[in-house]
């Protein structure tokens, strides 16, 4: 890749653009047989629930990562991650009405997980790029 993309590709604002952009898109469409505006409703909702999303999984994995060992180290930082990103997505979509909770946040769900158990993978084996130490 070169360095200009990667560049934007790690762009923290980029990123969130297209959680939101990607994410939102997906509540819209899983929603889609329901009849305006909650399909743009349950778009926008997790549109800013996946940016804002991405920025809390970082976070919490960066912080607890830098407290934990062993096994520890590689189970609790993607789990507690998904779990208070579960918590939040159910509590806020069945808050706002969102017709299909289930089917709005599985797409969602699934990718920020494996994002998180990717990204602390990668941070615990000190790859280059990441900064433990912050």
């Amino acid at each position: 890749m070169s360095g200009r993309l990667r560049a934007l590709a790690g762009s923290g604002a980029v990123q969130v653009a297209f959680a939101f952009i990607a994410m939102g898109g997906w509540a819209f469409f899983a929603n889609r047989l329901y009849p305006m505006p909650r399909p743009l409703v349950a778009g926008i909702v997790q549109g800013t629930l996946s940016a804002l999303l991405t920025l809390y999984l970082k976070t919490a994995i960066d912080f607890l990562s830098r407290r934990l060992r062993g096994a520890g180290r590689l189970i609790l930082p993607p789990l507690v991650a998904c779990l208070g990103s579960s918590a939040v997505l159910v509590a806020i979509h069945a808050a706002s009405g969102t017709p299909e909770i289930l089917k709005t946040i599985a797409l969602p769900l699934a990718v920020s997980t494996s994002y998180a158990v990717l990204y602390n993978l990668s941070i615990s084996r000190g790859e280059p790029g990441h900064d433990r130490d912050r």
